[in-house]
């Protein structure tokens, strides 16, 4: 199967063609830095060539106001590029619960991005995955200072993004879902919880604040962002990877 990779060579993007080539399959993987332009449809004609499947993990420069026109924007080239090519499956990767935090200008343009796949020409798949234990440092650091972090008690089900990866491959390899797949970690924990495992791992010295109030998921309400009864469970735990991490 030949498959296209759109960010093919992020922190998803890269393990995902690593892992598809290595199960035998034709890949490749589409990036700025390969030429492929997905604001100006620069590339995607000759990166799409011959595609059975193409798998979309870019995402916006910016998580402002400006997000919605850049989804906007790459999805209908990347739609329009497909359809020329005789693409016959696209995949998206997503965010559990996207749809329910409106409040959030990113959540709100992936959420459009969803849309337009599924209003698009090419039967689809999407994969929303909750967030990646990869990120926590960038969590913990919008709202840290010397002495402390601020964090709200926010439910999340954080996920390796190797794990990420292997359900990305799996759908990618299937047959079209027309709908959405849920995957999430094993554990839930309290965002603020997760801060002072994530500090106490790493002997970092700074104490967890539970505020509300702080950083961008003190806009989440309930539990929206953990993955519900359908989910596809991921093996890996948050501690396991933090020893191993460390």
């Amino acid at each position: 199967m030949k498959i296209t990779v759109i960010g093919g060579t992020g922190l998803i993007g890269s393990q995902l063609v690593r892992r598809l080539r290595t199960a035998g399959h034709e890949v490749v993987a589409a990036s700025l830095s390969s030429g492929v332009d997905l604001l100006t449809g620069a590339g995607l004609d000759e990166a799409l060539a011959g595609a059975d499947t193409v798998v979309n993990v870019t995402n916006s420069p910016t998580f402002d106001e400006t997000s919605p026109d850049f989804f906007r924007t790459t999805m209908g080239n990347l739609l329009a590029a497909g359809e020329r090519a005789g693409v016959h499956h696209q995949v998206v990767l997503s965010i559990v619960g996207v749809d329910q935090v409106p409040q959030l200008d990113y959540y709100r343009a992936k959420t459009l991005q969803e849309e337009l796949l599924q209003q698009g020409p090419t039967p689809y798949s999407i994969v929303r995955a909750t967030q990646f234990f990869e990120f926590m440092d960038a969590v913990l650091s919008w709202t840290a200072d010397d002495q402390a972090v601020r964090l709200p008690s926010t439910p999340v089900q954080p996920i390796a993004a190797a794990d990420v990866v292997a359900a990305l491959a799996d759908v990618a390899v299937g047959g079209p879902l027309n709908g959405t797949v849920d995957v999430a970690g094993p554990d839930t924990f309290a965002l603020d919880a997760l801060g002072r495992l994530t500090l106490s791992a790493r002997q970092d010295p700074r104490t967890v604040v539970t505020d509300e109030e702080a950083g961008m998921f003190s806009a989440v309400e309930g539990d929206v962002l953990t993955g519900g009864p359908d989910a596809r469970l991921a093996p890996t735990s948050y501690r396991d990877w933090l020893a191993t991490a460390r």
